[in-house]
């Protein structure tokens, strides 16, 4: 049995199907982590969700940001961007259990030495409190009023954690950092609206994962930043190479750390 850790998808489907090829990924006896971002921005969302939701319990995934915003459209608590191409998921005769599939899904994945979230950690938060916070906001997810907590999250909430938050602003905040962390201040606070390369943030601003972390005994595995691509360091690696921008959709083995990738457009 092999686990392959998958970058953001973002419903690039054909690729997908061709880098589970090139593992000749073996649905009985392998299994499958997906670090969120599973839709949106690419032509086939809606391919990518039933195939990932009919391996049941041979896939892990996260929820990356993407999948908060389907989400928030299906539960109508957000408008259209302009780059969404989440029509075909909205109109699916199937759409209530694949929005339902995804908000039983978690905000971070934690198993033999590695850790799977979509954006990254802060530097304050040790991987227990990183996990008890995750719970914290699945519950909100699962319960009767998860239609009010969607409608908290498609507004902007702090962009620096406190353990004093509370109520709405105390999960937009947790979600803010599993989903959308780039860079942020050694004392954790959060340049959200960043997402160019390392050498562009803001000044005072560095890269989650450069920032010293107690307990950080873990690998990290996340996406999102596809303007950093495929990185390791300080004891995390970027699987996001950005296959929605033409750049190649990355698997990782976890048993060896060998990279597997496909180009995001068959070459002719």
């Amino acid at each position: 049995m092999a686990i392959y850790a998958i970058g953001d998808v973002q419903g690039c489907y054909e690729p997908l199907r061709r880098l589970l090829d090139v593992i000749a990924f073996d649905p009985a006896a392998d299994r499958l982590w997906f670090a969120g971002d599973l839709v949106n921005r690419g032509p086939d969302s809606l391919a990518v969700l039933r195939f990932v939701k009919s391996l049941g319990a041979g896939a892990v995934v996260v929820l990356g940001n993407h999948d908060f915003h389907l989400m928030c459209r299906a539960e109508g608590v957000s408008p259209a961007k302009r780059q969404d191409t989440l029509d075909d998921v909205l109109r699916a005769k199937d759409r209530d259990e694949l929005v339902g599939w995804l908000r039983g899904l978690p905000l971070i994945h934690r198993e033999d030495g590695y850790l799977l979230t979509h954006a990254g950690l802060l530097p304050q938060w040790d991987v227990g409190t990183a996990v008890e916070l995750a719970r914290e906001v699945g519950t909100r997810l699962r319960c009767d009023g998860y239609r009010s907590f969607l409608r908290h999250q498609a507004g902007q909430g702090p962009s620096a954690w406190s353990g004093d938050l509370v109520g709405p602003d105390r999960w937009n905040c947790i979600v803010s950092v599993f989903t959308r962390l780039r860079c942020c201040t050694a004392d954790g606070h959060m340049a959200l609206a960043f997402s160019g390369p390392p050498a562009e943030a803001p000044a005072g601003y560095s890269p989650w994962f450069v920032w010293p972390r107690d307990g950080a005994e873990e690998t990290i595995l996340y996406g999102h930043w596809a303007a950093l691509g495929l990185h390791r360091e300080n004891g995390a690696v970027c699987l996001d190479s950005g296959c929605v921008w033409g750049g190649p959709l990355t698997a990782l083995r976890l048993d060896d750390g060998e990279i597997f990738q496909v180009p995001s457009v068959v070459s002719g």
